[in-house]
């Protein structure tokens, strides 16, 4: 499985960014598609998840009601709408699939490259 991460970019504080992510290979063998992010210095943490078939969602608290993760199972896309962008949020964001609905970023088998998130004060 193949992931390919667009979007990111630079955007002041309160802004919006839109992140996408496509799958592409064997994708009968992903089941939920999600983000994690890492900042300088920081751990991976896990920012959100959805199961492709069911539309079960995990949201990490730092980022409730701000961020938005949808799909397109006929293509096998996820979309990361993130809105009212924190510094903080400032961080690498992965892409990344796998069989498991899990906050555990070593649940998933499949990573893609990451996307620069960055939001200045």
């Amino acid at each position: 499985v193949q992931l390919q991460a667009s979007g990111g970019g630079l955007v002041q504080a309160g802004g919006s960014l839109r992140l996408s992510c496509a799958a592409s290979g064997r994708t009968s063998s992903v089941y939920n598609m999600g983000w994690f992010r890492q900042a300088p210095g920081k751990q991976r943490e896990f920012v959100t998840v959805i199961n492709m078939a069911a539309g079960t969602i995990y949201v990490a608290d730092s980022v409730k009601g701000r961020f938005t993760i949808s799909r397109d199972n006929t293509k096998y896309t996820v979309s990361l709408q993130m809105d009212s962008l924190k510094p903080e949020d400032t961080a690498v964001y992965y892409c990344a699939a796998g069989r498991a609905l899990s906050v555990q970023s070593y649940d998933y088998d499949h990573w893609g490259r990451g996307t620069q998130v960055t939001s200045p004060a």
